[in-house]
Formats: C-alpha cells, structure tokens, sequence
C-alpha cells in the first residue's frame, strides 16, 4: 500500500481502483521524477492513463479535488498558469520557482523560519502556518 493510499485509509476517502491508480503514480512522483515534481492535472492524466487508458481527465480532476479537500494532496499556484500538486504529509518545505524553467526547488532554511516566528510575534500574532514562495530566475556564471 502506497503513502496516498494510507492517507485515505486514515481520512476515510473511499478508493476506487481507479483512484487507487490515480493515487499511486502520485505517491511515486517524487521517487519517479525527484523532489522538484509538482505535476499538474494533465501531468497526471498523462502518467496515470500508461496505467490505465480508461481513465478519464475528469475522473482525475474530481479524484485531485477529493484529495485536497481531504488533506491528503497540497494544492500550490504558482504563477504562470495551473494548479500542481504534491502530498501534503510531506515535512514543511518552501518553494523557490524559475520564472525561466518552471523548475521548482524545495529548501528549507532555519533562519526564515525563525524570521518568521520573529515577524509574527513582533505583530502581536503567534505564526500557526505559513506558506512561501519565492521567484527568481539563475544568476549567470
């Protein structure tokens, strides 16, 4: 059983074969294409329909949206177009975006975090969650 599938099993989300197929080429995408695969709904479609040609497009769109609202997939919109996805039990990351490539690169820096937590508290707030995302494009060597 794959990660997706024991997130549904813990949240009750009901799976279909279909959504089983639909949840096990998300699982591998990491393993698949490394941590900077954040697929889209086409990406998906593409990759789940090797598995299985009768899904449908629109059966992996009501599969992702059932996902997200059950906490098991993170929705981000990054700029320049469509939603992409990556599981939601991963540990907390940020996202650095090429506006170049499209190529999204995971860190994770103390200092931010800390920086953070100081800006929340300074503002009078205790910082509960936090989402960043930071575009740029690659410095000439």
């Amino acid at each position: 059983m794959n990660a997706i599938e024991q997130k549904c099993l813990q949240k009750g989300v009901r799976l279909t074969d279909q959504r089983k197929t639909i949840a096990k080429v998300i699982s591998e995408s990491k393993e698949v294409y490394g941590s900077k695969d954040h697929p889209d709904v086409d990406e998906l479609h593409k990759r789940v329909s090797q598995l299985d040609r009768k899904i449908s497009i629109a059966t992996v769109y009501r599969t992702v949206k059932l996902f997200e609202e059950s906490g098991i997939l993170e929705k981000h919109d990054f700029k320049g177009g469509k939603a992409r996805y990556e599981p939601s039990f991963d540990e907390h990351h940020d996202h650095l975006i090429d506006i170049n490539s499209g190529e999204i690169i995971e860190f994770v820096d103390e200092e931010i975090e800390k920086l953070q937590n100081q800006v929340a508290k300074k503002l009078g707030y205790k910082l509960v969650d936090h989402k960043l995302e930071l575009y740029g494009s690659k410095l000439k060597k």
